[in-house]
């Protein structure tokens, strides 16, 4: 069995390896989740279980799900045994989205959150969460497009060529940041029915600007200097912006997400 989710590694994600990306998802999920609730909660993800949320790491979203909704039974399932040693909140199994251990038709509804972006086949993995999703069960992917990542203010232009270098590192490494766009086509040619896009924004007006540092700060370009993708010039210049931008008392950040959600 694979170990690894294609272009993500945790080791090599953030600065500080391992425990630091493990943090990293943690304050991700805590900018974000309640605008995905908010829309899963639209959609109806309660309305038959098991969840199975695949991509379930060391559980930041495993543990809000059964907070937001406490009768929805929830198994996390990652291929990763280390990210899902740390997730103590739900019964966890560890395989490949591409071969789910579970029975056709077994589950009421999937979350991929920040799966498919990292995959090198994302229709394999809509196909196989199909098949065990019962009819009309609710399929729900999280993602992000490279090209619309929100804004920042100030606006410094010389970042983009900087932060794009993480796009060509996951693309290189057989996955696609900027699969957002693709979502709701990928999601009807799987098989899917009632296919939706439903857009979501996390904001500093709701939350601190160093709050956004996990995505915006320099430790995410740490991993890039050293595999030599990106000069170490680069990188100070990005970790000048970065403090201009937190010290800025003006400062304004909005990220945007997306969640594309089909019935089986």
């Amino acid at each position: 069995m694979p170990t690894k989710a294609g272009s993500y590694d945790p080791a090599l994600t953030t600065a500080g390896g391992f425990g630091a990306e493990v943090a990293r998802l943690e304050a991700q999920a805590a900018l974000s989740f309640a605008e995905e609730a908010r829309i899963l909660d639209e959609l109806e993800v309660s309305a038959a279980g098991p969840l199975l949320e695949i991509g379930a790491g060391p559980g930041a979203v495993t543990r809000r799900l059964r907070a937001a909704f406490p009768a929805l039974p929830v198994i996390a399932l990652d291929i990763d045994a280390d990210l899902l040693g740390h997730n103590g909140g739900a019964p966890r199994v560890q395989a490949d989205a591409g071969r789910l251990p579970f029975p056709d038709r077994s589950v009421g509804s999937v979350l991929l959150r920040y799966v498919l972006q990292h995959v090198a086949d994302p229709a394999a993995i809509l196909t196989e969460a199909r098949r065990v999703l019962r009819p009309g069960g609710l399929l729900a992917a999280v993602e992000v497009d490279g090209a619309l990542p929100g804004l920042v203010e100030p606006y410094f232009p010389e970042l983009a060529p900087i932060y794009g270098k993480l796009s060509t590192a996951q693309q290189g490494a057989g996955g696609d940041r900027q699969i957002g766009r693709r979502l709701t086509r990928l999601l009807r040619g799987a098989g899917f029915a009632e296919v939706v896009l439903r857009p979501f924004a996390t904001a500093s007006d709701d939350h601190p600007v160093d709050a956004f540092a996990p995505h915006l700060g320099p430790e995410r370009l740490a991993p890039l200097v050293a595999s030599g993708a990106l000069s170490f010039q680069a990188f100070a210049l990005a970790a000048d912006r970065w403090r201009r931008i937190r010290t800025d008392p003006d400062a304004w950040i909005m990220l945007l997400g997306f969640v594309a959600a089909g019935r089986a």
